[in-house]
């Protein structure tokens, strides 16, 4: 079974693929104090509305167990907590320390510094999994997959949230010139400096060179998932989902 990487190389980051842990390691150890605030930029005011309704969307329900998985500073976990309504029934695993620490100052939940293809926790141990646009972060796709779909238990879900290029080309247009231009400028002047500069840079690169939606969708079904489906909403936000 072929490696399926998010996208290739980004020669202005790092030179190899295998540079890449270490890289998004340190960007966003550096970047995490600012990235709650950078974040709200490429919310486009959906934000915490969003999350929530894509996890209601996904089965979530109190008594259930939640991964977040790449947690960064607990945006998505923040709204599971709220519908589980018991903190201690999710867990949250980041790359980042820097991240890890941003979201143990808000979120009283277990917290756990691995990597997403590598994920300390029993098999069949999660009902719900979830990643809120990081799945551009990992090395190989289908790899991370089968991960995710070794700690859930059989019928649980997985639900993957990413932003994706808009169909016409003046809205790709829009986005390239907004996310890749806008939002890292203004993330440095908002008190960010240059280390959020390029973390937004970064998140707009691995946006425009990421595969495209089918190859995601058949990583899922490669991995072993069904029902694998995908809503989009305001043409660019999507919602992978799938089940064990």
């Amino acid at each position: 079974m072929n490696d399926l990487p998010p996208h290739p190389p980004l020669d202005q980051y790092y030179r190899h693929a295998s540079d890449r842990d270490d890289f998004v390691r340190a960007l966003f150890d550096r970047g995490a104090p600012a990235y709650d605030q950078v974040n709200a930029l490429c919310s486009f005011g959906s934000g915490a509305r969003y999350r929530r309704a894509a996890l209601q969307r996904s089965g979530l329900k109190p008594g259930q167990r939640v991964l977040d998985v790449a947690i960064g500073t607990g945006l998505v976990a923040r709204e599971a907590v709220r519908i589980l309504g018991r903190p201690q029934d999710v867990i949250g695993v980041d790359l980042s320390a820097g991240m890890l620490r941003e979201a143990g100052a808000s979120l009283p939940i277990p917290l756990i510094q691995a990597r997403a293809e590598a994920i300390p926790l029993a098999d069949s141990s999660i009902d719900l999994l979830s990643m809120g646009y990081a799945l551009r972060h990992v090395p190989d796709l289908t790899g991370t997959f089968r991960e995710f779909r070794r700690v859930l238990r059989p019928g649980g879900s997985v639900l993957l949230l990413e932003i994706d290029h808009p169909r016409s080309r003046a809205g790709g247009a829009a986005l390239r010139f907004y996310l890749g231009s806008v939002v890292p400028a203004v993330s440095r002047l908002l008190g960010g400096g240059q280390e959020a500069q390029m973390m937004m840079r970064y998140f707009w690169d691995t946006i425009d060179a990421c595969v495209p939606p089918a190859a995601i969708e058949g990583a899922l079904s490669e991995a072993g998932f069904t029902s694998v489906s995908c809503d989009v909403q305001l043409g660019i936000f999507r919602a992978y989902r799938a089940r064990r």
